[in-house]
């Protein structure tokens, strides 16, 4: 994995435990502990998560006996079948997420720790320093939504992909891909769709500004 792609996830996660209210330097942050948090609470989600599933695949395994009971009837098999698709989908997002989760910090052990340090710093100060400005562009493109409804971790992968574009130097097509990248790992599907629609209309609004 890049180091870019590193730090970028790296201050996503860091992200995650700095109030929306803080203007504070971050040399205050406490960059460890802070992430440690992250990790936390990444693992207590996942946990979570995987419930939800177990309870939906008992449901899926309840129903499936009360339509043998009723002769397997049609309506009931459909249930039965949404029910599998929707714990077996949240069971392979809570693995895929926690087996992400419990590898970053193998990871940072293994790459250059000040240089994704230094990037990883330098994006969380950009969000905490422009976050005003860039939700607001954010909020351009919502379409009916604002960025204050999305989740936590939905909107910081947005405003890091802001942050790529304007202060970075990160190529449009790379900072758009690799944000789809931290969706498909920490958000939902809903979230996801969510994240590439506005990502789109964001990109079409760039386009349109340049010409």
């Amino acid at each position: 994995m890049a180091s870019r792609s590193l730090s970028r996830e790296l201050a996503l996660l860091v992200l995650g435990q700095v109030s929306e209210q803080n203007k504070s330097s971050t040399a205050d942050l406490g960059i460890e502990s802070l992430l440690d948090k992250a990790l936390e609470s990444l693992t207590q989600h996942w946990r979570e998560a995987l419930d939800s599933s177990a309870t939906e695949l008992d449901q899926a395994q309840q129903r499936l006996l009360d339509s043998e009971l009723q002769q397997g009837q049609a309506s009931t098999l459909d249930v039965v079948r949404d029910h599998l698709r929707s714990s077996l989908g949240t069971a392979e997002q809570v693995l895929n997420g926690l087996s992400a989760t419990l590898e970053l910090p193998r990871l940072l052990l293994l790459a250059d720790q000040e240089q994704i340090r230094s990037a990883a710093m330098e994006r969380i100060a950009q969000v905490i320093r422009q976050r005003e400005s860039i939700d607001a562009r954010l909020d351009q493109v919502m379409e009916g939504w604002r960025l204050a409804r999305l989740p936590r971790i939905d909107r910081d992968i947005l405003r890091l992909v802001v942050v790529d574009l304007q202060t970075m130097g990160t190529p449009a097509p790379v900072a758009f891909n690799e944000a789809v990248e931290l969706a498909n790992r920490y958000s939902d599907e809903q979230g996801r769709r969510m994240i590439n629609g506005v990502l789109r209309r964001f990109h079409d609004a760039q386009s349109t500004a340049a010409d």
